[in-house]
């Protein structure tokens, strides 16, 4: 029985003695390596069920699976061999024993792996680290308020708060975002190793109807006052000011207290003896983190967002097409990187403070340039009847555009082909211009302001299905459409991919194709004999041959062998320099190192390509093998220079014709290798398909035997 999907992508991730940590975020399993040079990338790229393969610094590689990753990863850790993985240790490699993590980082860290920017790198992983676990709930509640704001603009149900069912479904949302701080503290003390329940207990605490009593005036000791829409109290505790305020929804303040945490628990485990640590760990941590919470982090926190918002409003508010325009032009950036998590802290924080946020209006362009770039390639695979981007590019443009989720865009499709970004920034640019223009033109009034933009009073993910959740929806949703339409059309027109990927993409049709008409014309002739031979007596090994068939076997001779198409080294694929061709996409086949400056056809048939370039030959033989031979690697940037033509495309050659004249002299100067490749196109089709290497050949020498 073949293996299961899980157990591929393991055997290609290098085995599960190669990997030290597995977790996963709403869209990618992440690996932590030992490593990454044992990653089998083109199978991962080609595997079914997996969307992508990304590489990371430090050893760190991410599996693209989509809105199955979470069963994907019970499956990988129910595997036998990774029985030893969830338990923090991990087989260093092949006869080295076991490491522990702590050692396996400092090794790394001995060897430069990680590399400067560690403390950079961890941070921002420890900021991404804290909303993925709640990515999914955050999804759920923004559905909830699009869903709720069509009802109430149709009529369905009433918008007044003192309307019960409205309240009803208002608070299946607002329990999200009012207990958002707990939601954080707990994954980020997670991530730092404390105790979780510890972090979301002490910010829980700040936010209990005891704590929130001292803003009450009627304390001799509280005054409050407004700030930014916020209302901060100051009262007296323990005979020292302490400064109040309501941290429901916020996000600085209990990242902030994590971090606090993680400082105050671990040296506590230093002092206190193990015997003693489950109660008196906790029991002091909660007494000191949860006065600097109090008195030091929580204001400090609240400080922190009111001023980065504060700068952003006045961006938005005095260079509001600067702003437009700078947010979906720079979000394709942030989020590989994990650097947009700030901004989505903000929009919570603008959300909390003001009332209303106006990011996300300019950042939904961005997205919906993500998802038209993304259907502008689904378009493409239908024409080129590419099965496998076609399923890849389906799942990615429906997590887009009804979930609002740009990770299986992002890194199954866009990060795997980086000329796509040159398309889809058009779109950013031109969805940011459009709303920029349409947001002054017609500003928002929002919360007793006025807002020269696209606002919106709740955080939503931007997909098609929250649109209503924007002011002003109108002009967010033609700022959407045109980023969208603007990216599908520029894929479409201009493609993405470079002449190889095309080529690749080609010859992997073409072989499934041609694997599946062996497979059509084996299952007829089997029918043919059942229907002629059903009576007789027939010899094992007896097939049949209907006479269209033995036509066609006398007039086209097979294909046996193809020769070389060069003088020169014979050599490997694995060794030929381009991991495309050695990876067999095109066919298995052979490089030859030249030794002489004229390439002549390797095999009698039609030439059915020949690359403008000169650069690319495939000839088809009249038994329908394709042989495709490749001049140098790289070397269509050429443009043709060094190289002349000798045929022209549909032209029949034999075999020993010459192709092309190259001068290889200039290749070399140029800094592309002059191998030669040659693989068969349809190997899948054929019975074997042997390259013959590691010898000098001359023109006319087998290097391929074929077997059909």
């Amino acid at each position: 029985m073949a293996d299961s999907t899980a157990q591929q992508i393991i055997d290609a991730i290098g085995g599960a003695g190669n990997v030290k940590s597995l977790t996963h975020c709403a869209t990618r399993l992440r690996f932590e390596l030992v490593d990454d040079s044992k990653v089998n990338k083109d199978a991962l790229d080609h595997m079914k069920g997996v969307l992508g393969a990304v590489p990371q610094a430090g050893n760190r590689y991410q599996v693209v699976i989509g809105g199955t990753v979470a069963q994907m990863y019970d499956k990988i850790m129910s595997l036998p061999s990774m029985a030893k993985v969830g338990s923090g240790s991990a087989s260093a490699d092949s006869g080295s024993g076991e490491m522990s993590n702590a050692d396996l980082k400092a090794a790394e860290r001995e060897k430069g792996i990680r590399g400067k920017n560690k403390w950079v790198d961890n941070f921002f992983e420890f900021l991404s680290d804290s909303f993925r676990p709640i990515l999914g709930v955050l999804l759920g509640a923004s559905l909830i308020i699009a869903i709720l704001n069509v009802c109430i603009a149709c009529g369905w149900i009433s918008s007044e708060t003192q309307n019960p069912t409205t309240v009803f479904f208002q608070a299946l949302y607002k329990g999200v975002f009012y207990f958002l701080p707990i939601m954080i503290a707990y994954n980020a003390s997670k991530k730092l190793h404390v105790d979780p329940w510890l972090g979301g207990a002490i910010m829980a605490a700040l936010m209990t109807p005891s704590f929130m009593s001292l803003m009450n005036t009627t304390w001799s000791q509280t005054h409050c006052h407004e700030v930014m829409g916020n209302t901060q109290c100051t009262t007296t505790v323990l005979g020292l000011p302490m400064q109040l305020s309501d941290y429901s929804g916020n996000v600085f303040v209990p990242l902030l207290l994590a971090g606090v945490l993680a400082l105050v628990y671990k040296g506590l485990q230093k002092i206190i003896p193990d015997s003693i640590q489950l109660v008196f760990v906790p029991f002091f941590a909660m007494i000191i983190v949860g006065i600097l919470g109090a008195f030091l982090i929580g204001p400090i926190g609240i400080w922190v967002g009111n001023w980065l918002g504060i700068i952003l409003s006045w961006l938005n508010s005095h260079v509001p097409f600067l702003f437009a325009i700078l947010i979906p032009m720079l979000y394709p950036f942030l989020v590989p990187l994990g650097l947009h998590w700030p901004l989505n802290a903000l929009m919570l924080m603008n959300i909390q403070t003001m009332g209303y946020d106006f990011i996300q209006g300019p950042m939904g362009t961005w997205n919906f340039a993500c998802f038209g770039t993304t259907a502008g390639v689904l378009i493409l695979a239908l024409r080129d009847k590419d099965k496998e981007m076609r399923q890849t590019a389906t799942g990615a443009l429906a997590a887009g555009l009804l979930g609002g989720v740009s990770e299986p865009s992002l890194y199954g499709i866009h990060l795997r082909f980086k000329g796509i970004y040159k398309r889809m920034l058009v779109g950013c640019f031109a969805g940011g211009l459009t709303i920029a223009i349409l947001g002054y033109l017609f500003p928002s009034h929002v919360a007793g302001a006025t807002v020269r933009g696209v606002t919106t009073t709740a955080f939503a993910f931007t997909s098609l299905l929250t649109i209503p959740v924007f002011d002003q929806m109108w002009v967010y949703a033609i700022s959407i459409a045109v980023a969208f339409f603007v990216s599908l059309f520029m894929v479409v027109i201009f493609d993405y991919r470079t002449p190889e990927q095309k080529a690749e993409v080609k010859a992997r049709v073409a072989a499934a194709a041609a694997e599946a008409a062996h497979e059509t014309d084996a299952n007829q002739n089997a029918v043919l004999y059942a229907e002629e031979h059903i009576d007789d007596n027939l010899q094992p090994g007896d097939k049949p041959m209907t006479p269209e068939v033995m036509d066609a076997t006398a007039d086209a001779q097979p294909t046996t062998a193809v020769l070389a198409p060069v003088e020169g080294k014979v050599i490997s694929l694995d060794a030929c320099g381009d991991p495309v061709f050695a990876s067999r996409a095109l066919g298995e086949g052979v490089a030859i190192e030249p030794a002489d400056k004229y390439v002549y056809a390797p095999v009698s048939g039609v030439l059915q390509t020949v690359a403008e370039t000169g650069h690319a030959f495939g000839i088809k033989t009249d038994d329908g093998v394709e042989v495709l031979v490749h001049v140098g690697i790289d070397t269509v940037k050429m443009n043709g220079d060094g190289f002349e033509v000798a045929v022209s495309a549909n032209q029949r050659v034999n075999a020993g014709d010459k192709l092309v004249t190259v001068d290889f002299n200039k290749v070399k100067d140029a800094g592309y290798s002059t191998n030669t490749l040659m693989t068969v196109l349809n190997t899948a089709a054929l019975k074997a398909v042997t390259p013959v290497v590691n010898f000098d050949a001359k023109i006319g020498d087998t290097v391929i035997k074929i077997e059909h």
